[in-house]
């Protein structure tokens, strides 16, 4: 520059502010430099440190897919709420409209008593603990300072995490023992309504076993009334038939005969057939499906573990057995134990009142502390 004139200087000046001025105008949209910076940060959180292994790389490069995902299932979580309460709604109005007139018809006394006791209960179960595994907040560890032990800090939240604490991603936030997040509740299973979710979970799987087994004879007759139905409107009454009469010896020669017409067969009778046919296949569907879930749910609490620790407990056992050692679960106390701290069962009448019948009371403890040593006598003597 010492070589060029002062006249030189101020034209090389103006083209230097023209080119500034012209970037200004050409900037890149700001939700594109959001995205570029973004993309930035996960390829340098790739190599961010000596600590990265495969599981944070995993993590960093799906977390768009993550992201979207939990997004999706946070968003129809009210559309599969509305379709629980209209699949149920559904069969309470054909076992109000069509199979309790039937019951009262034909069955026994005895049977009726049965049929009408049983029934109610089973749908007070069911539609209990469904409101409460919805509206009940499973727990979040407290976000201001305090006492309470805590093994981690989220890396999302930035806020201490208990023992059995972890993060859901589609209601962003820590959960206190957390099992799942449920999309058919729209909520997290975890340490204040985890009962109430598996309450709901039996009673609705054995309220559809019922319903499937004490319906099968309906269906059968409901499905072949159908079948003859599609048969006999598929017929021509007043059609000659000869030929096979003539063959098998039954008609002379020359003899005819007319099929007789179809019996008629109303759209109320076509509807009551086809709502138990429905009725029937959804129960028995649901049947399978949820009775599968709710035996494995059942398995893990005789663990004393949630369906995340069955994972980490997986991991930790294969560690400690690849150096010689035995790995037990800090938080299983023994089936029965297990099963009482479960269900809050602190008296021999809490197996009814808690149990057999609906009830809104609290599981033991806060959820932030934990008893971790096994004990071998019972921690309840019921």
């Amino acid at each position: 520059m010492r070589w060029c004139s002062s006249s030189m200087l101020h034209p090389l000046r103006c083209v230097r502010v023209r080119s500034c001025a012209r970037r200004g105008k050409n900037t890149v949209p700001l939700w594109i430099r959001e995205v570029w910076a973004y993309m930035r940060l996960l390829v340098q959180s790739l190599y961010f440190s000596s600590l990265t292994d495969s599981d944070v790389v995993f993590d960093s490069v799906f977390e768009p897919v993550f992201w979207t995902v939990d997004y999706v299932t946070r968003w129809f979580g009210t559309v599969f709420v509305c379709l629980v309460v209209i699949l149920t709604g559904s069969i309470l109005a054909i076992a109000y409209l069509i199979l309790l007139p039937m019951i009262f018809r034909t069955y026994t006394p005895l049977w009726i008593a049965w049929h009408v006791c049983y029934g109610h209960w089973n749908m007070v179960m069911i539609i209990f603990h469904y409101y409460k595994a919805i509206t009940t907040s499973p727990g979040s560890p407290p976000t201001e300072k305090n006492g309470s032990p805590f093994v981690a800090v989220c890396k999302k939240c930035i806020i201490p995490k208990p023992a059995r604490t972890h993060h859901c991603g589609i209601c962003n936030r820590c959960i206190l023992k957390m099992d799942h997040h449920c999309p058919w509740l729209n909520n997290c299973v975890g340490h204040f309504n985890h009962r109430y979710f598996f309450s709901f979970c039996v009673a609705l799987a054995v309220g559809c076993v019922y319903c499937s087994i004490s319906g099968r004879n309906l269906f059968i007759e409901a499905y072949n009334a159908i079948e003859r139905f599609k048969h006999l409107d598929g017929e021509k009454p007043g059609v000659p038939v000869t030929g096979m009469g003539v063959l098998i010896g039954l008609l002379p020669p020359g003899q005819t005969t007319y099929q007789t017409a179809a019996p008629p067969h109303t759209f109320k009778e076509k509807l009551i057939h086809k709502s138990i046919i429905y009725m029937w296949v959804l129960t028995s569907t649901v049947a399978v499906a949820l009775g599968s879930l709710t035996l494995w749910h059942a398995v893990l609490i005789s663990r004393g573990e949630t369906s995340i620790e069955r994972h980490i407990n997986s991991k930790e056992r294969n560690r400690v057995v690849k150096r010689g050692g035995v790995y037990r679960n800090p938080f299983n106390h023994g089936r029965l134990n297990n099963w009482k701290i479960f269900l809050g069962v602190e008296k021999t009448s809490h197996w009814l009142t808690r149990v057999l019948l609906p009830s809104g009371h609290a599981p033991p403890g806060d959820g932030l502390k934990w008893d971790v040593f096994p004990v071998k006598k019972d921690l309840i003597p019921v």
